[in-house]
């Protein structure tokens, strides 16, 4: 992958070095290290500079990166749909039953396998990068970065609750208030590698913000916004109160109303890392949410 970023620089920009001026720009300390392993990737009105060189009022800083294509991920041609891309972000609307990232007994069926196999197709070397994670069986919007700089601008907005993500999510039984905060830590389960509980003297800090949508006989649709993101937080959260996902194997095995737990990333902002736009996307809610949505009368 290969990106050219330019900048003029500003009366109020100069006189800094441009080690200074890209950590200004959001530019990690490792991004300036991958930077100065590459020949001709930091040029000055097209001269090739240290970044110790301090920048003049009207210089054209030129940034020119080029990675290699991740030789551990295998391309192969599963659903992938964009939502948006550009040079420098993705944004995927993620099916169910895919994991994120190649792991024990899931090589070959993760969206970075996907990736791979997109940009395989169109020639472009890529390296995976994804930036809010779902879960295997969470559909919904998900970010991913195209070169080094964008990830570390974006990761920053997700350290900061910069990227804002609301959630859809079918909760079992009726639940009377309209809306909460469930404020409960989340830890490790004992034994388990994968499950997670309410765990008041070790877990994590995390909040949960919900609003009840609309209400049925034995389930209740809900949005959902994250103060903090831990490993399984929502699920882990309103199983705490009573109310687990439909389909959720962890917290809610007896249910088989849905093959899945019923949780969809629907609504996704973030500031563009380059430019600094605000941009927002929605995902329509999946097909097997809406039949049991609709089977019970509701019609979202």
């Amino acid at each position: 992958m290969e990106r050219i970023l330019e900048y003029t620089v500003s009366l109020e920009e100069a006189g800094v070095t441009i080690k200074d001026f890209l950590r200004q720009k959001g530019y990690s300390r490792q991004n300036i290290v991958e930077l100065k392993k590459q020949e001709r990737s930091i040029l000055v009105n097209g001269v090739w500079e240290y970044v110790t060189y301090r920048l003049q009022l009207g210089d054209l800083l030129q940034i020119c990166m080029k990675e290699k294509a991740s030789e551990k991920i295998a391309p192969v041609n599963l659903p992938f749909p964009i939502r948006y891309e550009d040079e420098d972000l993705m944004v995927i609307d993620k099916p169910a039953d895919m994991p994120i990232h190649p792991s024990l007994n899931n090589y070959d069926n993760t969206l970075a396998n996907a990736a791979a196999f997109y940009f395989n197709q169109k020639g472009i070397p890529f390296r995976f990068r994804c930036i809010n994670r779902l879960d295997r069986d969470t559909t919904g919007l998900t970010v991913l970065a195209k070169n080094m700089v964008s990830c570390s601008i974006l990761q920053q907005q997700m350290l900061k609750r910069e990227i804002k993500r609301e959630y859809l999510a079918i909760a079992d039984g009726y639940i009377e208030e309209d809306s909460g905060i469930i404020t409960a830590p989340i830890g490790r389960r004992d034994g388990s590698t994968i499950e997670r509980m309410i765990d008041y003297e070790n877990g994590e800090r995390a909040i949960t913000h919900f609003k009840v949508l609309e209400r049925m006989a034995d389930a209740t649709l809900l949005s959902l916004i994250l103060e903090t993101g831990r490993t399984h937080q929502i699920r882990v959260h309103v199983a705490s109160i009573g109310h687990p996902l439909l389909g959720d194997f962890l917290y809610n095995p007896k249910d088989q109303r849905m093959n899945r737990q019923a949780l969809h990333a629907w609504h996704l902002s973030l500031k563009h890392p380059i430019t600094g736009e605000r941009m927002e996307w929605e995902a329509d809610i999946p097909s097997d949410m809406k039949a049991v949505l609709a089977s019970r009368g509701c019609h979202r």
